[in-house]
């Protein structure tokens, strides 16, 4: 009988931390223009987005914070992990599509998430990022050759034909895009199964996915299909002021049980919250951040909501971005110990402490945090 504690067990975001894959920036790409990502410069919309390799001085700036993420994780006895080098400048060519380059591995929790003893590798959304679980594969074999418990779970990947996407997307003006809020139709169609990892928050029994630039209804329905006979209740959120969502971990962060950071600009959906009020679940609003969306890195694709990005080391301490003051503050008065750590320049590769770590092993099992629910699982 197997009495060792699993390798890899992780039920929700909040736990003791054990062990955590930390990103690299090693040989990181710009992001290609493509139907599912259309990038440009912060403030020069204008100017043609770079291609390519990033710079060594970017990458040595990213690896630094990286390294500063690292000794702190060790510094709390969290065994970390990191991913295999990979050459992002190779181009990317299949039957249906090809791009230039790929992007980088600095965020592996977009690609791979652990749900309990689980791991399951992410469809993804972008041709770019079409291979990157490859340098988190020799870990993931490691894991599963360590523990007959450990089961591995590769999503079906998508097509990524031009007819998967929706490109007049890009071009709706603000006033079709508010008109449009409440239908949640993006850049990717419904016909295949689609989704990123980052899309996704656990909570012991009860998994959060929102519908987004990233995850469609159909990579929910094949998310509900797969957990539910696994004993987990799957809900889709929405948030329908967010006009380019992209990943739940910059809109909606579990910290604890009974506790969620909100984001003031994107609230739920009227109706979804009830399952979170009727549960005794609070729900906090992160104060605005320090930068603003104007003074976010200028080749950083994603919003100032990256502040609320934290990464939490257990149920009382909480890792924060150094220069959210705050942010670290509130964290403090609701009883954590905060950690601050510089990643200003994490930021250029599109996330912050929780996007560039994926949790493998946290102590605890899988608990039911909703007890007075009514859900109603696929027949």
């Amino acid at each position: 009988m197997q009495h060792s504690a699993p390798v890899v067990n992780s039920w929700n975001e909040w736990d003791q931390l054990q062990e955590i894959v930390v990103g690299s920036a090693d040989n990181a790409c710009f992001e290609p223009t493509e139907p599912g990502s259309r990038p440009s410069i912060r403030n020069h919309p204008d100017t043609p987005f770079p291609t390519g390799p990033k710079s060594k001085e970017a990458i040595d700036l990213a690896n630094e914070e990286l390294a500063g993420l690292t000794r702190l994780l060790e510094s709390q006895g969290v065994t970390v992990r990191r991913p295999e080098t990979h050459d992002f400048s190779a181009p990317v060519r299949t039957p249906d599509f090809e791009v230039e380059n790929q992007y980088c591995a600095v965020c592996p929790r977009d690609v791979m998430i652990t749900l309990g003893n689980e791991i399951i590798e992410a469809t993804m959304s972008r041709r770019a990022r079409y291979f990157e679980y490859q340098p988190y594969r020799k870990l993931v074999y490691e894991y599963w050759n360590a523990d007959p418990r450990t089961q591995w779970t590769t999503a079906p990947k998508p097509s990524m034909s031009d007819g998967m996407y929706r490109e007049e997307f890009w071009e709706w003006p603000l006033e079709q895009r508010h008109e449009r809020m409440h239908s949640f139709e993006f850049c990717i169609n419904q016909d295949e199964v689609v989704f990123d990892a980052a899309d996704m928050s656990r909570l012991g029994r009860d998994i959060l996915v929102q519908e987004s630039m990233t995850t469609n209804r159909a990579g929910i329905h094949w998310l509900k299909r797969h957990l539910e006979p696994k004993g987990f209740r799957v809900h889709p959120v929405h948030f329908p002021l967010d006009f380019f969502p992209s990943h739940i971990d910059c809109t909606f962060v579990p910290l604890r049980p009974g506790l969620i950071l909100t984001n003031p600009d994107r609230p739920l959906r009227e109706g979804e919250e009830k399952m979170f009020l009727d549960n005794d679940w609070r729900l906090v609003e992160v104060p605005q951040p320090v930068l603003t969306n104007e003074e976010m890195p200028p080749y950083c694709q994603s919003s100032k909501w990256l502040s609320m990005n934290v990464l939490s080391i257990s149920p009382t301490k909480v890792i924060c971005e150094a220069q959210e003051k705050p942010l670290q503050d509130m964290l403090a008065d609701l009883g954590f110990e905060v950690f601050p750590v510089p990643f200003r320049n994490v930021f250029e590769y599109g996330g912050s402490l929780h996007c560039a770590t994926w949790d493998v092993r946290r102590d605890g099992q899988r608990e039911d945090y909703f007890g007075n629910l009514d859900y109603r699982p696929l027949a």
